[in-house]
């Protein structure tokens, strides 16, 4: 870019070199053109230098606009001048030429001469004019590059002061960040520690309560146990006291029955003696008057009272002996041998008659075990265990003990006296309940019992209902000296396998059970609540038995005197799908509870007015003894919660 400054030099310069060239064409005109020239010069000169000042201070605004003072003045050196600088002295040259050429005859040349040159001077000055606008047009595109280079740099600069503080902005987030995370992981550590701690403690919290609950709960356990034994003999005192009251109750009825008769009886030998007292009184007479008479009737007398007296007691000694050995003992509460060896006699060789004519009825008839509904898995052992038994006896081979568990109401007696009666064995029945009021007899009946089965020709099954009852473990603090002494003397009489007794105890609590009569179990049976096919079956069975043969059964000739026929129930609409969705309702029955359903449904029954058995009537006592009986259970749940 050319400088103004060295421009207008030059420009003075050119025209200093035309007034030369003037002033050598005219002497005349070189002091006019020396003050045209030096006016025009001053005026050129005054002019480009505010231009150039102008340009300057547009090219150097946007580095001196930090300097607001104004451009100095230029020096006066002349005094004749003016503050501005112009010489009026070449005016006043240039007037005088002025007026020397007007009064010269050759002024019209000189002024087509000047003319001339300053048309030429004209275009001169024209083309510099032109050539400095062209300098001042590319002076504004170096001015407008330079400024957009330095927008340019500023832009790439504050872009990259931005980038740069983006930078470090993302720096400080991540650092923050980081620090952040540093803090949050130590913080979550630390909770995570704490959490473990509290788990810790919560679980060592728990497992001390759990330990507590669970000594809590075992000795309530045992407290309840305890508590359950002492009702069973409590029960067991209050069943015998009861059967001991009925007893006396019984021979206080027969006894007034015989003092009733034996009035009576009196009353006519009485009767009877007074009449004879009559026609004997003359012959008393007679022998009161004879002394040898009176010794003779005395003498017979006292022979005669003596005789009787000795005849009643000793027969009295005798038939307790007799019951004693023969008799049957007084802990069976039910057996197919009767009392004594000859009752029964009768009955017993009708039974073998027909076992003999239909051998093996028994197991190839439909009901299988008659009223017993078992699991077929269930049946199907026991059926093993009866010809087993069988087979046992008749090769003379010792007998397995069993030992038959599950909830009450299941067919644990009933499936013994089958078994019994399947394998050709007679049948006892006792309770454990009954040994504990014996109290010191209760040794001397064991073995009583014991000795009496071993006498059976066919072989005893000796079935013990409540065996928990006296055969539980003997470290017992609340079993008694006389129970301990019961249990040993029925573990001496079961030491070893014996050839005449099968022992089979039921329970419904197998863990009380004493080690030692355990150990003399040989099979073990559990007998499950029955399930839905075996409670359809129980129902068919119980219906059968509580209603269509409900009025069928024979009554005896005073009953047929004295009423009326029973009345038969009709049945229905009763289908199997009924008894199916029945069967369906009524899971978690036993068999008794079963039996017990039927028989609440044979009393709705009677207890309608037309004696009919109808769907409607039968689902209704159905979902009531199902709803009974889940009552049942959540007051055991909740008894049992509370314990």
């Amino acid at each position: 870019m050319r400088n103004p400054t060295k421009t207008s030099g030059r420009l003075k310069r050119k025209v200093g070199l035309g007034l030369n060239l003037s002033s050598m064409a005219k002497t005349y005109a070189a002091g006019l053109l020396s003050a045209i020239a030096a006016a025009a010069a001053t005026a050129s000169h005054n002019h480009k230098n505010a231009f150039a000042d102008g340009n300057a201070s547009d090219t150097h605004s946007s580095s001196s606009s930090s300097s607001s003072s104004p451009p100095p003045k230029p020096r006066n050196d002349h005094p004749r001048t003016t503050s501005a600088g112009f010489d009026p002295e070449a005016l006043e040259r240039g007037v005088k030429a002025l007026k020397e050429i007007s009064s010269s005859p050759h002024g019209k040349k000189v002024f087509e001469t000047i003319k001339k040159q300053e048309e030429t001077k004209q275009a001169e000055l024209a083309a510099k004019v032109a050539e400095f606008k062209q300098m001042k047009a590319q002076h504004e595109i170096e001015r407008q590059r330079i400024i957009y280079d330095e927008q340019k740099k500023l832009a790439q600069h504050q872009a990259q002061t931005k980038s740069q503080m983006a930078k470090y902005e993302d720096e400080l987030a991540r650092k923050r960040m980081q620090a952040e995370n540093e803090y949050h992981r130590a913080r979550n550590q630390e909770l995570v520690k704490m959490q473990e701690e509290s788990s810790i403690r919560q679980e060592q919290a728990r497992r001390a309560t759990e330990e507590q609950i669970q000594a809590q709960r075992r000795q309530t356990e045992r407290e309840k146990a305890e508590i359950e034994r002492e009702t069973i003999r409590v029960r067991a005192m209050a069943e015998a006291e009861g059967r001991a009251h009925e007893a006396k109750l019984a021979e206080e009825v027969n006894r007034r029955m015989l003092i009733d008769r034996a009035n009576a009886e009196r009353e006519k030998w009485v009767a009877a003696i007074n009449t004879t007292f009559d026609h004997i009184g003359g012959g008393l007479r007679a022998i009161l008057t004879d002394q040898n008479k009176l010794v003779v009737a005395v003498g017979g007398v006292t022979a005669l009272a003596a005789g009787v007296y000795t005849t009643r007691e000793g027969a009295r000694v005798i038939w307790g002996y007799i019951d004693r050995i023969l008799g049957q003992p007084s802990l069976i509460r039910e057996s197919s041998r009767g009392k004594y060896p000859w009752s029964g006699m009768f009955s017993r060789a009708m039974s073998s008659l027909s076992q003999r004519t239909e051998p093996g009825s028994t197991f190839k008839n439909g009901k299988g075990f008659g009223d017993v509904i078992l699991h077929p898995s269930l049946q199907k052992r026991i059926e093993q265990l009866a010809s087993a038994t069988a087979n046992t006896k008749a090769h003379q081979a010792p007998f397995r003990n069993m030992l038959f568990y599950g909830p009450p109401g299941t067919g644990k007696t009933m499936a013994a006296r089958e078994l019994a009666q399947k394998s050709g064995l007679d049948y006892a029945l006792m309770t454990g309940g009954d040994v504990a009021p014996l109290g010191s007899q209760a040794v001397t009946k064991i073995h009583q019992l014991f000795d009496w089965a071993k006498k059976s020709k066919k072989g005893l099954l000796l079935f013990i209902d409540e065996a928990d009852a006296f055969l539980c473990e003997r470290n017992k603090t609340y079993m008694s000296e006389a129970q301990r002494s019961a249990l040993n003397a029925l573990l001496f009489r079961t030491g070893d396998q014996s050839k005449d007794i099968v022992l089979a105890l039921a329970t419904n609590r197998p863990g009380d059970l004493d080690s030692a009569v355990a150990d003399r179990i040989d099979e073990v049976l559990e007998f499950p609540l029955p399930g839905e096919e075996e409670r359809f079956k129980l129902l068919k069975l119980y219906l059968d038995k509580y209603i269509a043969q409900a009025g069928s059964r024979k009554s005896g000739l005073v009953q047929n005197l004295f009423k009326g026929k029973p009345q038969q129930i009709e049945i229905k609409g009763l289908s199997d799908d009924i008894i199916k969705e029945a069967a369906a309702k009524t899971e978690g029955f036993s068999g008794r509870e079963i039996a017990k359903l039927m028989a609440s449904v044979q009393a709705a029954v009677y207890g309608s007015e037309n004696c009919v058995l109808d769907p409607s009537l039968f689902r209704e006592v159905v979902d009531y003894k199902v709803a009974e009986h889940q009552q049942r259970r959540k007051l055991a749940a909740a008894d049992k919660a509370s314990a």
